[in-house]
Order: structure tokens, then C-alpha cells, then sequence
């Protein structure tokens, strides 16, 4: 006679409590995490979609308006002159700013006698906060308080003392990016040099075994490995462009004739100076739709060439 197992019928039943309580204890460590995401994105984004939909001025009830916040986006001549400054700002800035961090991490990628110092002396900007870094530049670039007019006109490079963060579009401008690239270089400089030094020593011996010169390796070799590097550099590069607001606010103010006055700006001043809040909630939901639609064709387009489905 077979005497039954009674082990065997309770082996799923301990197996499915075991997957049960590994779930649970999962849903616990996330639990904190979901609630900060819901609190502070969730419940913020919900509120920006109703708000978008009415007309909510900062004291006083609000009225339902749909679309008329929407519609009045394309009036609004300070938006449109800021979205087409803010592309061109983006533009220049990420061309300038990826050139920059990237010549710097190649030039520190080898370990020799004192790279350690420069790699840390191009961080150290990094380290400094950005409005900190906004007012630094504007004590440094303005004509009645910094040292570089003075400079110029003494050693007769300029006959007259020179504004640069409102004498000129460009000058302001120029000022900004300036500030932009020493302010991050250092930091996407990092994020590169962690890319290079992922690449096996030993790809590269076998280019240089089979003739390879140093422009081919980097073509066929550096820059094929780095590509989700890359990506990932130039999308917060490009996002933190297209969201640029501190150095605008703090160095130039929008000026010279709201020549320097981006995206974000705009919806400060439809806020806390025309107390729209209504209008500045819709542009913010456009500004957003296009940057995930932005984010989503580039992380397509990467996927599409690492060969994904």
C-alpha cells in the first residue's frame, strides 16, 4: 500500500504564500517612493491640467474657460519670441556645451601624472549651485560692478566699459552660455569620462593591431560603444536647455528687450506678474507635451539604432 505524500498537496499552496510575501515586502520598499511620486508629480500634474482649463486669477474664484488658454497661446507675441529663442539657445548651448565635456574627457580619459587634479578642478564648478553661479557671473560681466569692463578698456581692447549681460542680444547671449558651459561641463564631462573608460583596453589593442589610426578607432570603436552615453548626455542636455530659466532670470532678466527671455520666463511672468495662473498652467502642459514628445522620438531613434524591437 502507497502511503500519500502530505507534503505534496501544500508544496504550491507554500510556494504561492512564499510569492505572496515576497510581493508584499516588494510593495513595502516601493510604497514610500509611489507616494512621493504621487504627491509630488501626480497630484501637481492633475492640478496644472484643471487649472489650464480655467480662468484662475491669483485672488478671486476660478472660472471654467476651456480653450480659451490654449488659444490664447499663439497671441502671446512673448511666447512665440521665446520659443524660437529658447530653439536657438538650445541649439548653440548643446553644440558648445557636449564639444566642451567631451574634448575635456577625452583629454583626462588616460590615467598620467596629474590627471587626477584637472579632473577634479573641471568638476569643482559643478559643485557650486547654478543661482550661485548666475549671480558670480553677473558680479563678474556687469559694467558698474565687475572687473572685466575695466580690464578691457584699461589695456585699450574697448574704448568705453562694456555691459555683457545687457549691452547687446548677443552679448547676453554669449553670456549665458559662457556661464552654462563652465557651470555643467564638468559635470556631463564625468558622465563621458565613465562612458570611455567602459570600453575594453583590448578593443582597441586589436584596432591598433590591424592598422587602425587613432580618427578610425574613435569613429568605428569610441564613438559606437559610447551611443547610450551620448544619448543619455544629450537628452539632459537638450531638456535642461529647453527648461533653461536660471540664468536668463538672475543674469540678464529677459533682456535686452526680452531678447534673452525663454520658455520658462514666460510662464513666470503670465503667473506672478500678469497673476494669470490659468494661462500659465496651459503653457506649461504644451511646454511638457513637447518635451515628451522630444524625449520619446530621441529614445525611438536610439533604440532604433542599437537595434531593439
Amino acid at each position: 500500500m502507497v502511503t500519500p505524500n502530505a507534503a505534496t498537496p501544500s508544496a504550491p499552496v507554500s510556494r504561492a504564500r512564499w510569492r505572496a510575501r515576497r510581493g508584499l515586502i516588494g510593495a513595502a520598499y516601493a510604497a514610500p517612493a509611489a507616494v512621493i511620486v504621487a504627491v509630488f508629480f501626480l497630484v501637481p500634474l492633475v492640478l496644472v491640467l484643471w487649472m489650464s482649463l480655467h480662468e484662475w486669477p491669483l485672488i478671486g474664484e476660478p472660472a471654467f474657460n476651456a480653450p480659451a488658454n490654449y488659444a490664447a497661446i499663439s497671441r502671446n507675441p512673448l511666447f512665440v519670441d521665446a520659443v524660437w529663442f529658447t530653439l536657438e539657445y538650445t541649439v548653440i548651448v548643446t553644440i558648445v556645451l557636449f564639444g566642451t565635456a567631451f574634448g575635456l574627457a577625452l583629454l583626462v580619459q588616460r590615467y598620467r601624472p596629474g590627471v587626477g587634479l584637472f579632473r577634479t578642478a573641471f568638476f569643482l564648478p559643478g559643485a557650486v549651485g547654478f543661482a550661485t553661479a548666475s549671480l558670480l557671473f553677473y558680479g563678474l560681466l556687469s559694467r558698474d560692478l565687475g572687473p572685466l569692463s575695466s580690464m578691457l578698456s584699461a589695456l585699450g581692447i574697448t574704448e568705453k566699459p562694456v555691459s555683457f549681460v545687457s549691452g547687446s542680444p548677443r552679448l547676453a547671449l554669449g553670456s549665458s552660455i559662457g556661464l552654462v558651459v563652465w557651470r555643467f561641463a564638468g559635470f556631463n564631462m564625468l558622465i563621458l569620462l565613465n562612458g570611455l573608460q567602459a570600453i575594453p583596453d583590448e578593443v582597441y589593442e586589436a584596432a591598433r593591431i590591424d592598422g587602425a589610426r587613432r580618427w578610425q578607432q574613435f569613429t568605428h570603436i569610441t564613438l559606437p560603444l559610447m551611443r547610450p552615453t551620448l544619448a543619455l548626455v544629450l537628452i539632459v542636455m537638450i531638456t535642461g536647455s529647453l527648461l533653461a530659466f536660471d540664468q536668463f532670470y538672475i543674469l540678464t532678466n529677459g533682456g535686452p528687450d526680452n531678447s534673452t527671455t525663454s520658455i520658462v520666463m514666460v510662464i513666470v511672468r503670465e503667473a506672478f506678474t500678469r497673476f494669470d495662473l490659468g494661462s500659465a498652467a496651459a503653457v506649461s502642459v504644451v511646454v511638457l507635451a513637447a518635451l515628451v514628445a522630444f524625449n520619446t522620438v530621441q529614445l525611438r531613434i536610439l533604440r532604433r539604432d542599437r537595434g531593439d524591437d
